[in-house]
């Protein structure tokens, strides 16, 4: 998944968690509650940032997540 703000992703189907990692941070975040639907849209777009932006962020309760 190349983009130049979201260095990987991982998604929970059982629990429709997102989770997010961001290039310049380097931080996670997870998002709840995103549908399956959603996540395969977000996976086969052009612009994962974009579609991020557009679809995810500010739409989807969210909770950064400590590095282990």
């Amino acid at each position: 998944m190349p983009s130049t703000l979201i260095r990987k992703s991982h998604y929970d189907a059982e629990t429709k968690v997102l989770s997010v990692w961001f290039v310049a941070s380097g931080k996670r975040y997870d998002y709840d509650g995103v549908p399956p639907d959603t996540y395969s849209a977000f996976r086969q777009a052009f612009s994962k940032g974009r579609f991020f932006n557009d679809h995810i962020r500010d739409r989807f309760r969210y909770r950064p997540i400590a590095d282990p």
